[in-house]
Formats: C-alpha cells, sequence, structure tokens
C-alpha cells in the first residue's frame, strides 16, 4: 500500500493535468455543439457521402446532426486518442523510471518482492485510468446537462466502460513495455496507439484487412457503433482480456528474472 500510494503522489500532477485537458476539450466541444447545430444538419449529408472515410469515421452509422451523432463521432475521437495516450505514457513510466532514474536499487532493498512491486505498480496503474475516466466522463456529463438536449446516457455509460476496458489493455501492453526496457518508452508506447487507431480505421475501410479488427481494442470501443447500438462481439472482449493477461504474466515473468541496473 505504502508503494501504491508513492506512485499516486508521483504521477498526481500528470494525472490531473491530462484529465483536466481531455476533459476540459470534450467539454468545450460539447457546448460548441449547440452553436454549430443547424450547420451541422445542413453538412449532415455531406458527411454520409465522402466515401470510404465515412466507414471509417463511423458516419455511416450515426448522424452527426444529432448529439448522440456528434458525441459518437467527433468527442469519441478526441476523448479516446487522449485516454489511449496516457494510459500509455503511465503504462510506459511504471516500472522503467527506477532504472532510469537510478532508484531501483533503493526500491528492491524494501521488504516487498519483486511480484508485490509489480502488482501494486500495476494496481496504481489501474487506479489512475479510473480517476481519469471518472473526472473526463463527469465533465462530459456537465456539458451535456448544460446544453439541455436529448441525449442517451445509458449508450454513454457502454461506451465509457468499453473505452476503459481499451484503455486497460492498450495501459497493460505498455506496462509490458515498460517491464522489457530500462528506459522509460514513452515514444513508442504513444505510437502504439496511434498505431492501434489506424488499424481500427483501416479494418473498416480495407476488406483484405478486416482481420486486424481483432488485433486493435479501438475496434470495439467504437462510439458509432455503440450509439448506432451495435452488438459487441464476445471475441473482441475475449481478446482483449487476453492480451491483459498475458501482459501482465509476460511482465512478471520478465521483471522477476531481469538483471536490474542500479
Amino acid at each position: 500500500m505504502i508503494l501504491f500510494m508513492h506512485e499516486l503522489r508521483q504521477n498526481l500532477k500528470t494525472l490531473i493535468i491530462w484529465s483536466l485537458s481531455v476533459g476540459l476539450i470534450c467539454y468545450g466541444c460539447i457546448l460548441l455543439y449547440k452553436s454549430v447545430e443547424h450547420q451541422l444538419k445542413d453538412m449532415a449529408q455531406l458527411y454520409t457521402n465522402m466515401g470510404e472515410m465515412t466507414k471509417a469515421l463511423g458516419l455511416d452509422k450515426v448522424s452527426i446532426a444529432t448529439l448522440n451523432g456528434y458525441f459518437a463521432t467527433e468527442i469519441v475521437i478526441m476523448f479516446g486518442l487522449g485516454a489511449g495516450m496516457f494510459a500509455a505514457m503511465m503504462g510506459a513510466s511504471s516500472l522503467s523510471k527506477e532504472e532510469e532514474g537510478h532508484t531501483s536499487e533503493f526500491l528492491h532493498t524494501l521488504p516487498l518482492g519483486r511480484l508485490n512491486i509489480l502488482i501494486w505498480k500495476y494496481f496504481s496503474l489501474l487506479f489512475m485510468i479510473l480517476i481519469f475516466n471518472g473526472i473526463v466522463a463527469g465533465l462530459e456529463v456537465l456539458g451535456i446537462w448544460q446544453i439541455n438536449l436529448d441525449f442517451s446516457y445509458d449508450l454513454l455509460l457502454r461506451y465509457q466502460l468499453l473505452a476503459l476496458l481499451m484503455q486497460v489493455e492498450v495501459g497493460s501492453l505498455a506496462f509490458l513495455l515498460s517491464a522489457l526496457s530500462r528506459k522509460k518508452q514513452i515514444g513508442l508506447s504513444l505510437g502504439l496507439v496511434l498505431l492501434l487507431y489506424v488499424m481500427d480505421m483501416m479494418s473498416r475501410i480495407v476488406p483484405d484487412i478486416e482481420f486486424l479488427k481483432y488485433l486493435t481494442p479501438y475496434y470495439f470501443a467504437s462510439g458509432a457503433d455503440v450509439f448506432s447500438q451495435v452488438r459487441v462481439q464476445p471475441e473482441y472482449l475475449a481478446m482483449a482480456f487476453a492480451v491483459i493477461a498475458i501482459s501482465l504474466v509476460l511482465s512478471s515473468l520478465y521483471y522477476q528474472r531481469k538483471d536490474l541496473s542500479a
């Protein structure tokens, strides 16, 4: 628990900055909807005639002229990328920062085994992701409540839960990178997020690489699918939980045998 609290204190500033930044961007764009509502109705038809790009953005399933559709496309893009980057950044620095900062020798003099250290650090990662989502979701709901338009809060909850699973998967992959590396791989982990996002878009418009949808968590955490009430296939969720479990097991196996530098 001491290590858990230490991790939270150490990352508190980053957590606050990222949560408020992503949350306020989403909040501001939600408030913007009311002032551009009529223009969006005129543009809705244009958006549906963009060919394959329409499918990539999910505009073939929802209309940007409604608040549900606006949230499912515009807000979800900003939230999905911001949340994924936050989870990846936190995961990538969890273990490797001790070696990069030359504090690993002191850390392992504490009455904690390596497995305990890894578990508490992973728990702190999950907790920070939860807090991040709570703050951002709170600002989103505040914005939706303020503009006082028809909106499906039940679908918002469903999306947030799927997005939370997506972030845990991304964070777990970055956590594995942290266990494998002696330095914080922030750039690599952020690149991974962008790659997974592009894989989702490409799998929707290129039939030959449709199999990529099984490899990216952005596919099942799709705002357009959720707000058009498309049922999430169980195999996508099973793949996500499998990736999380495998990442954690591999992190544990490697970290316990790793020759840590002082």
